[in-house]
């Protein structure tokens, strides 16, 4: 089935989100509702496995999380032009 897009990009293949986001442990799952940014679970799946393959706690994965956010935040012209 074509889509109502043309474009020479390649096209993802993504699976079921709600799945993803299911599957999640529930701290993470708890951070993402709370986020300020609608991220994918599989982004913080990946924050999340890295921060604990470091043997980070909870309360660091969770800081390493809001950090990230910020950093996305920061980069983000139009949420640095509703802060000025």
């Amino acid at each position: 089935m074509r889509r109502n897009v043309s474009t020479t990009l390649r096209r993802r293949r993504r699976g079921d989100p709600m799945r993803a986001f299911d599957a999640l442990p529930r701290p993470l799952r708890a951070w993402m509702a709370q986020a300020a940014l609608p991220w994918s679970p599989t982004s913080c799946r990946r924050i999340w496995v890295k921060a604990q393959a470091q043997g980070a706690s909870l309360e660091d994965v969770l800081a390493r999380l809001d950090r990230a956010e910020q950093r996305t935040l920061a980069r983000d012209r139009l949420s640095r032009l509703a802060l000025d």
